[in-house]
């Protein structure tokens, strides 16, 4: 068993823990317990049909997404309502604000 990060957890589409899909869409919602970090990663393939189920649905320690997707470690201090999609292009990382395409800069 992996040890916690102590970020607490995410919810996660199966389809990155499966590695059929790629880590894309990071959308920060209100926690829902004292262990969620509100963090909800979507991949590149999933479906509205998909994520419509819940069981296609798994949470993960902050530090198990880390080793799957390390561009996240930078998002974690993000506010509620962000929502980002991370671009692979070049093979440079990258996010952009979903609903305006603009680059997200980090201090």
């Amino acid at each position: 068993m992996k040890k916690s990060s102590g970020l607490g957890g995410s919810v996660v589409s199966n389809n990155i823990l499966r590695n059929k899909g790629k880590l894309k869409w990071c959308i920060k919602e209100k926690p829902v317990n004292a262990l969620d970090n509100g963090w909800r990663f979507l991949s590149d393939i999933d479906t509205d049909e998909y994520l419509a189920d819940a069981s296609n649905m798994s949470i993960c320690d902050w530090g198990t997404i880390i080793e799957i997707e390390p561009a996240i470690m930078y998002i974690f201090d993000m506010p509620l309502g962000t929502d980002i999609t991370l671009l692979n292009e070049n093979n440079t990382k990258s996010f952009v604000y979903t609903e305006s395409g603009e680059k997200v800069m980090f201090k």
